[in-house]
């Protein structure tokens, strides 16, 4: 036997499952209930779990899978009995719970429902609770003389690799030949990955790529002979996104290649083409920005504003001296124009405003 064991805030809709028609086999056990339908059910279990405003999922959800070897050896009664000794074993009794068995799949299966706050209001922890579920059913196992889930899959796992000798001949001449041409064409870039995959075909091997409801692809199978290999079972470096990345370093090689090329191309044209060019290339070099940036322009602009206010200065203290001219009045008043915008703008910058 196997069990499993989960906390469930969707109590309804399990009852309702357990209980659909075409599902529902036998009706073993009722504990701490008065009702046998699926909606009394659920009501009456509110009724206890309405006390605790807190705790989100209410329910226990348990299922316990039997083997097919065993079916003929339990009972109706017998299977009431594993019921009510798995309750007992996860400390469910003062708890209300029912269980059901399931004819929908080919192995008879124990459908449990819980209400996971007991009669005084407590809530069950559900602390590793599936792996108490596990161990609980081992043991009732031992104690029935059923079969353990967990030994067949120990033994399944062991007897796997001496299960079809053909079999694993075929992977490891399957192995040698991807390892030999992976090797060959690993550093030829995309062209190797190219060539790769056309010499697997002549060797008789094909690649299918394996999608899931998506259509996403997920993963490679590798078919040679009459079997067929996932991408894991071949090496590591086969999997769908791995053994593209093998060819990378080819394609790599190629793209530096490529660059050089388009550079040299690019000086070639430069020097042809210089004339049009508004900017040399070797003038247009402006350096990255730091952290002195914005100071060094305002130092410049306050040297701008000091220069143009000296020869304002200038222009007002010897501009009788001159002797005027067709343009003098011009310049004079440009002058003086210039010297109050300056004035202005360092009140601006003084917070005095206009």
């Amino acid at each position: 036997m196997i069990g499993k064991c989960k906390a469930i805030a969707h109590g309804s809709t399990a009852l309702d499952y357990i209980f659909r028609e075409g599902k529902l086999g036998n009706r073993l056990a009722f504990h701490n209930l008065c009702s046998r339908e699926s909606k009394a059910i659920y009501e009456e279990m509110n009724l206890v779990s309405d006390y605790n405003t807190r705790c989100r999922n209410k329910f226990l959800r348990i299922e316990i899978g039997i083997a097919p070897q065993d079916e003929k050896k339990l009972s109706v009664s017998e299977l009431a009995q594993i019921a009510h000794l798995f309750a007992k074993k996860m400390g469910l009794d003062n708890h209300q719970w029912m269980a059901v068995t399931h004819k929908d799949t080919d192995n008879r299966h124990i459908h449990i429902i819980a209400n996971r706050i007991s009669l005084y209001g407590e809530v069950y922890d559900t602390t590793f609770v599936s792996n108490k579920a596990a161990r609980i059913t081992e043991e009732i196992s031992r104690e029935k003389g059923l079969t353990i889930a967990k030994e067949v899959k120990i033994k399944r796992k062991h007897q796997k690799a001496k299960a079809n000798p053909t079999r694993e001949e075929t992977k490891r001449e399957l192995q040698r030949i991807c390892y030999d041409l992976l090797e060959k064409y690993k550093s030829i870039g995309i062209t190797g990955h190219s060539m790769f995959l056309y010499e697997l075909n002549k060797h008789g091997v094909t690649i299918d790529r394996m999608k899931n409801k998506q259509s996403k692809v997920y993963g490679l199978k590798f078919s040679y002979g009459e079997y067929s290999f996932k991408a894991s079972e071949v090496g590591r470096e086969f999997g769908y996104r791995s053994l593209q990345k093998n060819f990378e370093a080819g394609k790599k090689t190629d793209t530096n290649k490529s660059d050089q090329v388009i550079r040299k191309s690019s000086k070639h044209t430069d020097t042809k083409d210089a004339d049009y060019q508004l900017v040399p290339p070797s003038r247009s070099y402006s350096p990255p920005p730091t952290k002195e940036t914005p100071k060094i322009a305002q130092t410049i602009r306050d040297m701008a504003d000091a220069a143009i206010s000296t020869a304002d200065d200038l222009v007002e203290g010897v501009g009788g001296m001159i002797t005027p001219t067709t343009h003098g009045d011009d310049y004079a008043e440009s002058a003086w124009q210039r010297k109050l915008r300056n004035q202005a703008n360092r009140k601006k910058k003084r917070g005095r405003g206009l």
